[in-house]
């Protein structure tokens, strides 16, 4: 059988084939949009997640596009996430905002929130709005790259459930508290930072798990503080160890814990180790994010040419390995999507790619078409 043709379902022989199979961005962003809709979502709501979860993967970020779809479903029929709510502001200033997200999909929330930090940041040099009430976001660089777009600097940190456990604490009490900052260029190139507090994120854990894969070693630690290599131990019993390993994981508790104050504490939304569990406890998220833009134009003239005068040195610097060449956060992903463009699309394994097929046949949509 020719494992390379296009197929709608999985049958027996493509179940054997050990390979990845390959869907176009247009195809995950058709799939999410159509899934959305059956389960209720308005068209918008729905562009917006499909929009989210086809560039996460598209970058390669696979923990938080089509891996998350699942989460999210859950919330929906559990009834914690309401996909027909939209954000409201509780109070603003020129300058900042403080929204309610009133439960609503965390990318409408996400989305609403940096739109109003780009307005404000063009009128006023910068913009920062926290929100309450919120739900999971998807990946982080989703909405600094908002920003980039319009020219601006781009900055959102956000909480999670706690899963990690507080340098030289045995039990988790803080969520990997993500942070992503972009900062344009010339000519479109720009610098796209995007990180987890904690040494790894929980949805990777969650493909070691499904992928029955054992974790390097220093990812997690188990109930008594050693570290833990069983994939699904670590996500069950276990908790993730901050940024910075056994020696410096002070500096990713310390980020952590800073990601909390401008987000959880600041926009009064629950906190720390009061943030349900998500996927183990029904229970809103009431989530707290953070989203804020910077104007260059109301600093020193030539932003755009100096940061790239600086991307430009840090990519020309004689690299360890002739092979891999130095590189600025952000090219990893401009280098996935231009793979997975010349490709035709994303790379999703058969135990992906079997598990929304048997979704599609659940909500009654068409499968997602591969290659």
């Amino acid at each position: 059988m020719d494992c390379e043709a296009e197929k709608t379902v999985l049958t027996p022989d493509l179940v054997s084939c050990r390979q990845k199979f390959i869907v176009s961005e247009k195809e995950v962003f058709r799939f999410v949009e159509e899934v959305f809709i059956k389960l209720g979502a308005t068209p918008e709501v729905a562009k917006c997640v499909a929009e989210s979860i086809a560039d996460a993967d598209n970058k390669g970020h696979y923990s938080h596009g089509m891996n998350r779809l699942g989460l999210y479903i859950t919330d929906v029929d559990q009834g914690v996430l309401d996909l027909k709510s939209t954000p409201i502001i509780l109070a603003e200033s020129a300058a900042t905002a403080w929204v309610d997200g009133n439960n609503a999909l965390g990318v409408v929330v996400g989305n609403f929130c940096m739109q109003l930090a780009i307005k404000k940041a063009k009128e006023s040099g910068i913009g920062w709005v926290v929100a309450k009430g919120s739900n999971h976001i998807g990946v982080v660089n989703f909405f600094p790259e908002q920003a980039l777009k319009e020219g601006l600097l781009g900055f959102t940190c956000c909480n999670t459930s706690p899963v990690v456990a507080p340098w030289g604490a045995k039990e988790p009490a803080l969520g990997t508290n993500p942070i992503s900052f972009a900062a344009p260029g010339v000519n479109d190139d720009s610098f796209v930072m995007d990180i987890s507090t904690s040494g790894v994120s929980r949805g990777k854990i969650e493909l070691y798990v499904k992928h029955n894969q054992p974790l390097p070693v220093g990812w997690a630690i188990g109930s008594d503080g050693k570290y833990v290599t069983d994939a699904k131990d670590a996500y069950e019993k276990g908790a993730l160890t901050p940024l910075g390993g056994e020696n410096n994981g002070h500096k990713g508790y310390g980020l952590g814990l800073m990601a909390e104050a401008m987000s959880g504490i600041l926009a009064g939304s629950k906190f720390g180790p009061f943030i349900r569990k998500w996927g183990k406890k029904i229970e809103r998220g009431d989530l707290g994010q953070c989203y804020a833009c910077i104007n260059p134009e109301f600093f020193a003239p030539g932003y755009n040419e100096r940061m790239s005068c600086l991307m430009d040195y840090l990519r020309n610097m004689d690299p360890v390995d002739p092979e891999n060449p130095v590189q600025v956060p952000g090219d990893w992903e401009r280098n996935n999507k231009k793979k997975h463009q010349d490709k035709g699309g994303v790379s999703y394994s058969r135990v992906q790619l079997q598990w929304t097929n048997d979704l599609a046949k659940k909500l009654g949509v068409a499968p997602l078409k591969f290659k």
